[in-house]
């Protein structure tokens, strides 16, 4: 791998992490066409760290209130306790399948294209189908909704699904207003993703890579960069918009992969 295509998988990791497209649909696709596979997938699951990273370093201060305060402010801990209840079934699930899940669905590219191409006409509808907002806080869900949406985010497992897509999709079912479900989809990504980063490690321990150290950190520093730009843009853009011009990037990428995918590529 040179340093180009490091650039171009980080940044396309930093553009899709965090908006409801597919980030692990679009880097298996782009492997795929492009023929990159990294040992033990380890370019792949560092750059993660820096999509992580980013929304971190955006959401500093709100999550630094509810760290210092979670003992004595009973709304930090509500939110925190709601985020983590929300990460629970994906936990449970993500160790339970994780071998089918690396070996089988990851590995399906055609299954990629069509999931994409599904959650894109879903996206489509979502906001017409959705009730009316109620809740528009993300820090002040019920628990219970906070649960659900954890439950529906474990469809993610599934690769071209994407994670955000699923959650805030979820949300909207749920009458969750479309910033609150895209800000609360961030929050939970924290946990979900450096979660399911550690037991990708842990896992491939044995034959991870890291011998490409500096195309690594050309990918990692590319998705910060991009992801940070992504997250301070998307609430604003969804909160005027919608969703729809996802549901037809995911629609118009899964077309194009079928066709070079039936054309042999």
């Amino acid at each position: 791998m040179d340093f180009l295509i490091a650039a171009l998988l980080g940044v396309l990791e930093g553009l899709t992490e965090f908006i409801p497209v597919s980030s692990t649909g679009h880097l298996l696709l782009s492997g795929h066409f492009l023929g990159f596979d990294s040992t033990g997938k380890t370019f792949e699951v560092v750059i993660q760290l820096g999509a992580v990273l980013a929304l971190v370093t955006v959401y500093f201060a709100k999550l630094a209130w509810v760290l210092g305060n979670i003992h004595r402010d009973p709304a930090a801990l509500r939110f925190a306790i709601s985020v983590l209840l929300a990460f629970l079934p994906a936990a449970v699930i993500g160790v339970l399948a994780h071998d089918i899940i690396k070996t089988v669905l990851f590995e399906t590219p055609k299954l990629i294209a069509v999931m994409l191409i599904l959650g894109g006409i879903v996206l489509l509808f979502v906001d017409r189908l959705a009730p009316p907002a109620r809740f528009e806080d993300a820090s002040a869900l019920p628990l219970r909704k906070a649960f659900a949406i954890g439950l529906i985010q474990c469809l993610a497992m599934v690769p071209g699904v994407s994670r955000s897509g699923a959650t805030i999709v979820g949300a909207r079912m749920l009458g969750v207003g479309r910033v609150a479900a895209a800000e609360f989809s961030f929050f939970l990504s924290l946990p979900t993703m450096l979660g399911a980063v550690s037991y990708d490690l842990f896992k491939n321990r044995d034959v991870l890579d890291f011998s490409d150290m500096g195309e690594i950190a050309v990918g990692f520093a590319t998705a910060f960069i991009v992801a940070v730009l992504v997250v301070r843009w998307v609430l604003s853009y969804v909160g005027r918009n919608g969703f729809a011009a996802f549901g037809w990037w995911r629609i118009i990428v899964g077309t194009l992969a079928l066709i070079g995918l039936g054309m042999g590529f």
